[in-house]
């Protein structure tokens, strides 16, 4: 799947998210609360490599939870960059191309 499949399919899935959320809560999430909600997953992707590592205790599930947060984090950002205008696809080429540009010219 290319990025801008993974980015319509993932823009798809938060609307679903959004339908629940005003089902239960009568509003749709902010953007600042969409921001924390990816916070908090890369905060667990972070403890999850710790564990995967053997620096923190580790449980049996901990793979498939840092898999499934590696995942999520990618879907928050995506999520994030469309609710405030930004093309994630453009701004991941723009990254790369610089950065491999930047770091063909050093030596």
């Amino acid at each position: 799947m290319q990025l801008n499949e993974i980015a319509e399919l993932a823009l798809k899935i938060r609307e679903k998210y959004h339908l629940l959320e005003k089902k239960h809560h009568g509003s749709e999430w902010t953007i600042q609360e969409d921001a924390l909600a990816f916070l908090t997953d890369a905060s667990l992707v972070g403890r999850l490599t710790m564990s995967q590592q053997g620096r923190w205790p580790s449980g049996d599930e901990d793979l498939s939870q840092l898999k499934h947060k590696l995942g999520e984090s990618v879907w928050w950002l995506i999520v994030l960059s469309q609710r405030m205008n930004i093309d994630i696809c453009e701004v991941v080429e723009t990254f790369l191309k610089n950065t491999e540009d930047k770091l063909s010219n050093t030596k």
